[in-house]
């Protein structure tokens, strides 16, 4: 069986890329097919791969600010034609990858329904689209959600990420999927018992992540809170934060790998598909506050491996983080969950699927 892999764009690193770069190991002759691919900012050793870009790549700045082409990724898609001789292609969709014309078997691993279609005003609420732009882009969806729903029906087979991006993809395609968690690294940490005075973030620091929420609580609590990663919503983050609020910036993993060690506890305040970051906090043995609604509720027992809040409100997060501070968690029972969701898990599940 010839494979191919479908990406959405490949100009910055998240938990889909970790997706993508197991997908590979288990298809390392797979070409992986994208619609753009900024270089410089994916891992060296991808340079080794046959990674196959669209003509969206030539764009003005596109690699840096790929938002405002929003509709064009879907055309460029929808007019993709996977050569006839991959007779299996695994798509890693979170956007329009999902619309490439195909001859085999396809099996979208389903990271979420297209938020900025079936979500559109929650995302341009945080992306802070301008009003006439905001008013095009509505029009537009209407024909967008309707072409997605179709390019659904011509996926063989849907494998969703957590319950809740399965219930969005019975809700907005009709369709039943089965549940593969995705993969993470949880053998690169062990078990720690070191517990410092501080909470940790690593994440990119988009809008959608509500970093905002864990800053806004953090100055009202005056306790230490340590945030790793980059992007778009740094320097609003930073406008707000107090002394108490530290960024780092982007991190290598061995820094990454000491700070999950340290903390108290890992702070997860967006309302997320399922969440990569807060597992690799549990194989430290280290419990997770999170927000209770979408991946978290797969991921976080309240009370066992973490603390769980009910609203995304300031409030919520800083009432959970001194309900934290009144629970004894137990390092191991925490790193055991983790391994649930371990990389040798996800490809002998997957195959399975595939093999079905």
């Amino acid at each position: 069986m010839t494979t191919a892999l479908l990406h959405d764009w490949l100009n910055q690193l998240g938990g889909a890329e970790d997706v993508l770069h197991v997908l590979h190991e288990m298809y390392p002759d797979a070409p992986v097919f994208t619609s753009i691919y900024d270089r410089e900012r994916m891992p060296p050793a991808w340079r080794g791969w046959d990674i196959r870009s669209t003509w969206m790549d030539r764009l003005p700045h596109i690699h840096r600010y790929h938002q405002p082409y929003m509709p064009l990724f879907a055309l460029t898609w929808a007019s993709l034609r996977v050569p006839a001789e991959h007779d299996l292609v695994v798509s890693n969709k979170s956007a329009f990858c999902i619309g490439a014309r195909t001859s085999g078997r396809h099996v979208c691993y389903c990271l979420t329904p297209t938020r900025f279609i079936f979500d559109f005003d929650g995302y341009a609420a945080r992306e802070r689209i301008p009003g006439a732009t905001k008013v095009i882009l509505r029009a537009l969806n209407v024909f967008l959600r309707r072409w997605e729903i179709g390019a659904a029906r011509h996926v063989s087979t849907f494998i969703a990420i957590s319950k809740e991006v399965q219930q969005r993809i019975r809700r907005q395609y009709g369709r039943e999927s089965v549940i593969i968690y995705p993969p993470v690294q949880v053998e690169q940490y062990s078990v720690s018992c070191r517990s410092e005075d501080f909470f940790l973030i690593a994440s990119r620091l988009l809008p959608y992540k509500r970093i905002d929420l864990a800053i806004d609580a953090f100055n009202q609590l005056g306790l230490p809170l340590v945030i790793t990663g980059d992007g778009r919503d740094r320097a609003r983050l930073e406008q707000m934060a107090g002394s108490h609020v530290k960024f780092m910036g982007r991190v290598d993993d061995a820094t990454l790998c000491d700070l999950l060690s340290r903390c108290r506890a890992f702070i997860f305040p967006g309302f997320e598909d399922f969440g990569i970051a807060p597992i690799n906090a549990m194989a430290c043995g280290k419990p997770v506050i999170a927000f209770g609604r979408g991946g978290a509720l797969d991921t976080v027992i309240d009370g066992i491996t973490g603390v769980l809040f009910d609203r995304q409100t300031t409030q919520s997060l800083a009432e959970a983080v001194k309900k934290f501070s009144g629970v004894t968690f137990a390092p191991n029972e925490i790193r055991a969950h983790a391994e649930r969701f371990s990389v040798t898990r996800f490809k002998k599940e997957m195959l399975q699927v595939i093999g079905d």
